[in-house]
């Protein structure tokens, strides 16, 4: 199978995320100095903000220039979440955490969540339907958003908190729009996984009569 650029750059994004764990897992290294660790975080910071990037040209490429693949849907929300589920880790962590910004353990528990009760929703309505319907909603697509900013501003809070000294407060309105934006995409999804069993099971139901 011959991959298009939108597959290629899609799986660049999952071969960074390696890379990105590891320099995060150096910034907080007690055997380097001060300068070291920020030039790791600043490292990380540059290959996250390119995984971000893409994301956004291999999903233009897809839509825009009829690239979509199967390999693609099923790798481009695999590095999504992948991505998000390591960089909600590591920032939530003293080992790699970027200190006094630490992602506080809920907003990481919420959002992973949300992932988590979502594939659980999804294999649910395949096993009963036999079909999976995945259309992106535009909530969904304002919670990743959110999350992308939220870990960059993260990374990057040494530096703009020298020059905004309310950037704390910043980051967690950031940090809580997350999750409440989280919640709201899991509440739709389930509305829309309900409907869809619901019209399914209608649906036999009437070719069952119609017999």
């Amino acid at each position: 199978m011959k991959l298009n650029w939108a597959n290629r750059i899609t799986i660049l994004r999952v071969l960074l995320i390696a890379p990105f764990v590891i320099l995060m897992l150096k910034t907080n290294d007690d055997t380097l100095t001060q300068n070291s660790s920020d030039l790791f975080r600043y490292f990380a910071t540059a290959i996250f903000v390119l995984m971000a990037i893409s994301d956004g040209i291999d999903g233009y490429l897809a839509r825009k220039k009829g690239q979509a693949t199967k390999l693609g849907s099923f790798l481009d929300p695999m590095a999504d979440k992948i991505l998000m589920t390591c960089a909600l880790l590591l920032l939530s962590s003293k080992r790699a955490g970027v200190g006094g910004f630490i992602l506080p353990i809920s907003v990481v528990v919420t959002i992973i969540g949300k992932d988590l009760f979502l594939l659980m929703g999804f294999i649910i309505v395949y096993f009963v339907t036999e079909q999976i319907k995945i259309e992106p909603v535009f909530i969904g697509k304002i919670s990743t958003t959110l999350q992308l900013v939220m870990v960059s501003s993260i990374l990057l809070a040494p530096e703009i908190s020298t020059v905004l000294q309310m950037w704390i407060w910043v980051l967690r309105v950031l940090w809580w729009a997350a999750a409440v934006s989280a919640i709201l995409t899991t509440l739709l999804y389930v509305w829309r996984g309900t409907r869809q069993v619901a019209e399914y099971e209608a649906n036999l139901e009437a070719r069952s009569k119609s017999e």
